[in-house]
């Protein structure tokens, strides 16, 4: 019996990667219309066939502020084959951060890629006519906008923002239906993400715990889910006023109305789940250092629990590729609705440590997402 259940849940974790590779497939397209509307495939052309990111940068003309920015749409294109990528070690032997490093990695053209390169006197040029098949998404308000915040010379507004003239977050607030409709779809991937992550993990990163926070966390959907699986764990959602007004009045968990940039009710810890990556590096290290203040001390049992993304973990594996490809497509979304980031382990712990934390703990688990135990 016990097999069969994990072989049914092994399934369906496949099912959902499955239905999210699919559902974000359309960033490929958009990623590919950037390439060309920036003019990447001629840069690496140009640098005879293999260049590094500053190099690209240069070529460009891009501002240097977007270095990181391009370092997220590189990586969708090479992960998902449309140019490939080869880390050469930084010069010197200073302690260069892994973000720092992987900006002496070359990009070079795949015989894929080598279409896109706008050369007048080679036959084997497609640009044009990928232009002409892309025209939907190159035509489309996001194409047009994504290769105008890649020239601002800021971060600030977002893609979306640039699309639709005000911030994601303005939307979901001031829009009764988004607002809706975001609420619905966060709960309805906590139904099914959070039971796993009890079954995973649920026993080693709730024991100990008397009562946790839910940062950000809707309308209770996580915070339900946690309270019946440990009982003696006293559960409370933090989130803004008009997402509290609208949460369901039949909820066992207490609901509170409150800023996250402000201050977090105490607890022995604190709940994040798919928030962090919603924000840049400086903010999270905000919210992260009022979660530092809300939290019991580590001895006793004080800790955050980030449930999110991950980017690379665990995807050495071949067979893996749908998954990591899954990763950097939504963090090439996230990056265009509100400039939100999807993190590897280095771009985790940077913003850890800035915001005091000493230590931390990953636990990988089935599917695109992680636990991450972060202890003051």
């Amino acid at each position: 019996m016990a097999l069969m259940e994990e072989s049914t849940t092994q399934g369906l974790l496949q099912a959902h990667d499955e239905f999210w590779h699919l559902s974000l497939s359309y960033i490929k397209s958009i990623a590919l219309a950037a390439a060309l509307g920036l003019g990447i495939p001629d840069a690496i052309h140009h640098h005879g066939g293999g260049a590094t990111l500053p190099e690209i940068l240069a070529k460009t003309e891009l501002h240097p502020c977007k270095l990181r920015a391009l370092r997220r749409l590189m990586r969708v294109l090479t992960v998902t084959g449309t140019f490939s990528v080869v880390q050469q070690p930084p010069a010197g032997d200073d302690d260069s951060t892994v973000a720092d490093a992987s900006d002496e990695a070359v990009y070079r053209l795949t015989a894929t890629s080598r279409f896109l390169v706008s050369d007048e006197v080679s036959s084997a040029t497609l640009a044009p006519y990928m232009r002409l098949v892309l025209l939907p998404i190159i035509f489309s308000p996001v194409g047009e906008h994504i290769c105008a915040w890649f020239r601002q010379e800021h971060h600030e507004p977002s893609v979306f923002a640039l699309e639709f003239g005000q911030q994601a977050a303005t939307v979901w607030e001031e829009g009764a239906d988004a607002n809706a409709i975001l609420n619905e779809g966060l709960a309805a991937q906590s139904r099914f993400l959070v039971p796993d992550m009890l079954r995973e993990c649920g026993e080693a990163v709730f024991r100990g715990i008397d009562s946790l926070v839910d940062v950000g966390g809707g309308h209770g959907g996580a915070a339900t889910a946690i309270a019946a699986a440990f009982p003696h764990v006293k559960c409370s959602v933090l989130d803004l006023p008009h997402v509290v007004a609208g949460a369901p009045s039949d909820s066992n968990v207490q609901l509170v109305a409150g800023d996250m940039f402000q201050s977090i009710p105490p607890a022995t810890a604190v709940f994040l789940k798919n928030v962090l990556h919603d924000w840049g590096d400086d903010e999270c290290v905000e919210i992260l250092k009022n979660c530092m203040q809300a939290i019991s001390p580590r001895d006793a049992g004080g800790k955050v629990i980030v449930m999110d993304v991950v980017l690379g973990l665990g995807h050495d594996d071949k067979s893996n590729i749908k998954r990591l490809e899954t990763q950097v497509m939504f963090d090439l979304f996230v990056m265009m609705g509100n400039n939100g980031v999807e993190r590897d382990e280095q771009e985790w712990k940077k913003i850890f440590i800035e915001a005091g934390f000493k230590d931390y703990k990953i636990i990988p688990i089935a599917g695109t997402h992680s636990v991450i135990e972060v202890y003051p």
